[in-house]
């Protein structure tokens, strides 16, 4: 997701599998031209501890937050609001089309095509094209 929540890259695997192990096929996934010059910060939970360099590779800089220090900025400054609501905002709206939020698809490209549309109609939103 970039800073307005609009997907920039889309992968289909296991509910029970963990993010870290699908960070190579999604730093891979992302479509969108970046300037060579410009090097973007990407925001991480803590699951993503071990993921420092394949990140560095692709050319962002990690910003990566150990569990509870959050809690602690948080207690530090009660106007603190953290970032992190954007990509869950953003799964919410996946989860709003209601044909991609069970899996019903047998084929993984006919499930992977759904969640390209439901982005696609996501980002003309974001947009403002109705």
């Amino acid at each position: 997701m970039d800073e307005r929540g609009a997907p920039l890259s889309i992968i289909v695997c296991g509910a029970n599998e963990h993010d870290v192990k699908k960070i190579v096929e999604v730093m891979e996934g992302v479509i969108i031209e970046r300037p060579t010059e410009i090097n973007e910060n990407l925001c991480l939970d803590a699951g993503y501890v071990g993921a420092n360099e394949v990140v560095i590779e692709h050319g962002y800089t990690p910003h990566i937050r150990p569990r509870g220090e959050e809690m602690t900025e948080k207690e530090k400054n009660p106007d603190y609001k953290p970032r992190r609501w954007i990509v869950e905002v953003s799964h919410s709206w996946f989860n709003r089309f209601r044909k991609i939020a069970p899996r019903y698809e047998k084929t993984h490209a006919s499930c992977l095509a759904l969640h390209h549309l439901a982005a696609a109609i996501i980002c003309f939103r974001k947009a403002g094209v109705t």
